[in-house]
């Protein structure tokens, strides 16, 4: 495995464990069923892609900086 595909693995893992996280703690403040994580957890990774689209590298919703991020390289 190249490093380019672990920091992109990692972005990827990471961003899906905090919306995940998110999700949880929103319902358990809430005092909402549990079930309720899924759609909070979907609003968060929504919304983390619109900002990533205008932090992150142009065009596309990674948070990964140009030189790292996979998709800025062609594949060969």
């Amino acid at each position: 495995m190249n490093s380019r595909f672990l920091l992109d693995l990692g972005e990827r893992a990471g961003w899906t464990g905090a919306e995940a996280a998110l999700g949880l703690v929103a319902v358990e403040v809430a005092d909402l069923p549990v079930w309720w994580a899924a759609p909070v957890a979907l609003l968060a990774a929504a919304g983390k892609s619109w900002v990533a689209k205008h932090l992150g590298r142009k065009g596309t919703a990674s948070t990964l900086p140009a030189s790292a991020d996979p998709a800025s390289r062609a594949v060969r």
